[in-house]
């Protein structure tokens, strides 16, 4: 089956008729009028919370716009000849791709289909949701809206002028988990959207002010929040060719602390107040500590790291960082107390129900570069390292990122590198799906001592904050 492509279509020829008489009899010449294509729209959505990135496939033909889609994103509109098809959906795991959707669609011209994957995916479903084509009136935008956040219960949807008072309003619509509105629309402008518990006005999601611009047509899809703070949904919009996300307005950010300088004592984290007393963050983390999350409002900070006994002995001096709201974040102090380095790194704290995701960082800066294993069985003569030459760097940490694995039991072995000598050997791990796993390289304790690891996340519960 033929996919049609944004490209123009050729004028057939014109056909010459001539006369039989003279040179001075006229040509007529008879153009075919130009038949405007008929086509079918096409969009996926990837609305499953703990699915990995998923590609598409029209039959056994892989659609090159929707590859590699992640959760809380959008395709573009593809352009598709009316017919039947079967869309099917791979998931990229671990242990290779499995199709976990088939789709059978039939597509009439001048409609758009709306696949929609959502559900968690041990109840993962297709929803098709048909939207009208056609020009919008002069001024106007169109929307569409879709309940996909699977523990979400009934809600009444608003959308309204800014700061209107839900009291005053009927709700746009009240939806349960897979309904969705037809498409409306409504003048362009400035509009609040507001999600609430169904029959109360108990707003549990704001999206603040929006402008939305005149000529826009969206689909906006309530998804389960992934990222920061309390609201149990995010806004995932699309306008045909991309789409973003869009968070409860009081969403902040998360931030972490985790002391990984061997020779310091246990420290304070400040965050540095022009002409006010300092706001400590973290108190009395102890080497190797991991503070659970606090929440901040995001923008630039300047952090000072001190001694918890004696605040005017500073380790680390008007260290600056910038946070956004939404995301989450762990401080890592690291180096030595004479040369402390101070390294902001971003988390993920989607869980996969389909992987153990597993991050290593070499933050151990007496020892060089190293290779690491992840075994089966802790047995590395033979094996090849699954990361060669990782080295300490004082610009920005090395680290793995997070490395998908099929759930099971595994070994990490750290060793110089081009070496078989254990400097780390951690004995089994029992990594388990929709796990989360950090692994920090440091120093040891004293200087007699090889590196060490500090691990977070699921591999054990934080600290008290």
């Amino acid at each position: 089956m033929k996919f049609l492509k944004a490209v123009p279509f050729a004028v057939l020829s014109a056909l010459a008729l001539t006369g039989c008489s003279s040179d001075d009899d006229p040509i007529i010449t008879d153009t075919p009028p130009i038949v405007p294509p008929e086509f079918a729209n096409v969009r996926v959505i990837h609305a499953s919370p703990d699915a990995p990135i998923v590609d598409i496939f029209a039959g056994s033909t892989a659609i090159t716009s929707m590859q590699d889609v992640d959760y809380q994103v959008a395709s573009g509109l593809l352009e598709l000849n009316p017919g039947d098809f079967t869309f099917r959906v791979e998931a990229e795991t671990p242990a290779g791709n499995a199709e976990v959707l088939v789709i059978p669609a039939t597509l009439s011209n001048d409609t758009v289909y709306n696949v929609l994957a959502v559900g968690d995916v041990a109840n993962l479903e297709a929803l098709l949701v048909t939207s009208i084509k056609g020009p919008i009136a002069d001024g106007n935008i169109r929307v569409q809206v879709v309940h996909g956040a699977p523990d979400a219960p009934m809600v009444d949807v608003y959308v309204t002028a800014p700061d209107t008072v839900l009291a005053d309003e009927q709700p746009l619509a009240t939806l349960s988990f897979k309904e969705f509105t037809g498409s409306v629309e409504v003048p362009g402008g400035d509009y609040q959207i507001r999600i609430a518990a169904a029959g109360t006005t108990t707003v549990v999601f704001d999206s603040g002010t929006l402008a939305l611009a005149a000529g826009a047509d969206l689909l906006i899809t309530a998804t389960e929040n992934v990222a920061t703070g309390d609201s149990p949904v995010a806004l995932l919009v699309a306008d045909g060719t991309a789409s973003s996300v869009i968070l409860d307005t009081n969403t902040l950010a998360d931030v972490r602390a985790i002391h990984g300088i061997a020779n310091a004592p246990a420290v304070d984290v400040l965050a540095v107040v022009p002409d006010a007393d300092d706001i400590v963050l973290f108190d009395g983390a102890p080497f190797k500590g991991v503070t659970g999350y606090i929440a901040v409002a995001g923008g630039d900070y300047v952090l000072d790291v001190v001694a918890d006994a004696d605040n005017t002995v500073v380790a680390i001096n008007d260290a600056m960082i910038s946070l956004t709201n939404g995301m989450r974040y762990t401080a890592l102090a690291n180096n030595t107390l004479a040369s402390a380095d101070l390294d902001l790194i971003e988390d993920n704290r989607r869980p996969l129900a389909t992987a153990a995701q597993v991050r290593i960082f070499h933050a151990s800066q007496a020892t060089g570069a190293v290779d690491i294993y992840v075994t089966a069985d802790g047995v590395i003569t033979d094996a090849t390292p699954n990361f060669v030459g990782v080295e300490y760097m004082t610009e920005a940490l090395a680290e793995t990122g997070y490395v998908q694995l099929v759930p099971g039991s595994y070994f990490v072995t750290v060793t110089g590198t081009g070496s078989k000598d254990a400097a780390i050997a951690t004995g089994e791990l029992v990594l388990s799906a929709a796990g989360i796993y950090t692994a920090i390289a440091v120093d040891g304790d004293n200087s007699d001592m090889g590196p060490q690891l500090i691990l977070a996340d699921d591999f054990v519960a934080p600290a008290a904050e």
